[in-house]
């Protein structure tokens, strides 16, 4: 089969690639590996959450930001090398043109974002960013895919669109000098499809844990055997591995946004299946013995690349988080779609009522169901439900007693005698109105009116990889004497979100979904233009 161009990959990146070329009359053959039902990919179940400037909604609550304080504050979390040109190349088109060619893009095919802009990974000792950027689109990962896929089937060229699913590709066709398609197999055999271009969009590595583990930077630690996946198996690097072969640079692999904050899913659709969690701040982070982690106190939603360092230096590389009701019903997250049913839905009433009267139904399912989740009336209780667990180690009661109360003896004093860091952190978040809505007052742990008590273990959750296939500004596969492959494109996570690694060592979240739209747009357009 032929056609002007093929994607590899049905995912976000894949999608608006399509788009793109549909506009430009070209014809497109989409090939995935995954059942038409995961049409969409990842993005199908992400939060849906992107790193924005000088948006309407951040002007609307007065917050001052630019393109140079967002390059500032991305070339800061980066920590790129001198070796790292086309990384930086394109975090610097991302932050100068994201504005226009994601924000407005998205506008102009009805996609909302709501009202308050979050602000999140603003970093531990030093910025990180030093404004709200994260813009939630209105519909979750879900609406966008949704929205954009109505746009595809209803396009006036829809006929020069045709999918291809449960397809694995396993080799990129070259002759010669040029790409010419690629090939692979179906449950009915093998098939090969002819194109002048091809774009690889297969997502990244982290599907695959043992892959994971090869590739595992020691700076997290020793490889964890406890991970759970928060990714697609589908993403296993194969076709990075091709694309190596056939002489293409796929870089900085070692670089991962994985969780420090996952949780066992109760019905998994695959092995080890995690959810990820968004972690209350106001909880405590305990060991895997439950002492307390300190002096420094671990936490959620201000350096996640920081948080997976200390959470992989733990005995055991796990922890416990342990929190009240009144708490986890004010602070409690999973990110994804389908676990943010009221934002999905666009249900703007319920979402309200959520912030006012909590999420208690969403955390006694968490206690009902999930493996990790445990909760009692008393310490001592909860101390031997933690132990049911885990084989070991068990943890220590009176250790965990003593420093839950020595927190809580803080929090009875006021405000002003908080000499500590977490609840430090804790009052100086609360100062943003989008943190303000959702967290808890200060109130000890142990207090018997806001029982039960809740503890959660955590694990490392496989996510995302932010290095890849090595692109330039056109989104072309550079092979290692740094010319562009002839007809051969990356995008997407499987480009490392562009560049083979835009974001460097850590993003400042929301930088995915985002960075999918924009290489794939811009590879499309560059294929548009040749002649």
């Amino acid at each position: 089969m032929k056609s002007d161009v093929i994607i590899i990959g049905a995912g976000l990146a894949g999608i608006c690639a399509a788009l793109e070329l549909l506009n430009a009359n070209k014809s497109v053959t989409v090939i995935d590996a995954n059942c038409k039902d995961k049409l969409g990919g990842l993005a199908l179940n992400a939060f849906g959450g992107m790193l924005l400037n000088q948006t309407s909604e951040q002007k609307r609550l007065f917050v001052k930001d630019s393109p140079e304080l967002m390059l500032a504050d991305w070339l800061r979390a980066a920590e790129f090398e001198s070796e790292h040109t086309w990384q930086k190349k394109w975090a610097q088109a991302y932050v100068e043109r994201s504005n226009e060619e994601v924000y407005a893009w998205l506008k102009s095919h009805g996609i909302s974002f709501f009202p308050i802009v979050h602000w999140v990974e603003r970093g531990d000792f030093k910025p990180g960013n030093s404004v709200p950027r994260y813009h939630v689109a209105w519909g979750c990962g879900q609406g966008i895919v949704r929205t954009l896929l109505d746009k595809l089937f209803s396009h006036a060229n829809a006929d020069k669109i045709n999918f291809h699913f449960n397809h694995r590709v396993t080799n990129i066709e070259k002759t010669g000098d040029n790409i010419t398609g690629c090939s692979g197999t179906t449950a009915d055999g093998e098939f090969y499809y002819h194109a002048e271009h091809t774009i690889v969009a297969c997502g990244g590595i982290n599907g695959d844990l043992e892959r994971v583990r090869q590739e595992w930077d020691p700076i997290y630690g020793k490889p964890p055997m406890n991970m759970l996946n928060g990714s697609d198996p589908v993403c296993d690097g194969k076709l990075h591995d091709e694309v190596s072969h056939i002489g293409g640079k796929v870089t900085n692999l070692k670089w991962m946004w994985n969780y420090a904050a996952g949780i066992e899913k109760p019905d998994p659709s695959f092995e080890n299946e995690g959810l990820a969690l968004i972690p209350p701040r106001s909880g405590l982070w305990l060991d895997c013995y439950g002492r307390r982690v300190g002096p420094d106190p671990m936490m959620g939603a201000f350096d996640t690349h920081r948080l997976c360092q200390r959470m992989g230096h733990l005995d055991h590389q796990y922890g416990w988080l342990v929190l009240n009701w009144r708490v986890a019903i004010r602070e409690m997250a999973i990110s994804g779609s389908d676990m943010n049913v009221n934002f999905r839905d666009k249900n703007f009433i319920k979402v309200l009522l959520g912030v006012i009267q909590g999420s208690g139904k969403q955390v006694q399912w968490m206690i009902d169901e999930c493996p990790d989740v445990v909760s009692a009336n008393s310490l001592e209780q909860l101390a031997s439900k933690m132990n049911s667990v885990t084989t070991s180690p068990f943890v220590d009661l009176r250790g965990m007693a003593s420093d839950i109360n020595q927190y809580d003896d803080l929090i009875r004093k006021g405000v002003k005698y908080h000499a500590d860091d977490q609840l430090r952190r804790i009052g100086q978040a609360k100062r943003w109105i989008g943190d303000y809505v959702r967290t808890a007052s200060f109130a000890p742990i142990l207090d018997k009116k806001s029982l039960p008590l809740i503890a959660i273990r955590l694990r490392f959750l496989s996510r995302k990889s932010m290095g890849g296939i090595e692109t330039d500004l056109q989104s072309r596969v550079l092979a290692t004497n740094n010319q562009p492959i002839n007809g051969l494109f990356a995008i997407g996570e499987a480009a490392g979100f562009g560049g083979g690694g835009i974001c460097g060592k850590r993003s400042l979240e929301g930088t995915f979904l985002s960075n999918c739209i924009f290489n794939g747009r811009i590879a499309a357009q560059a294929i548009s233009k040749t002649v």
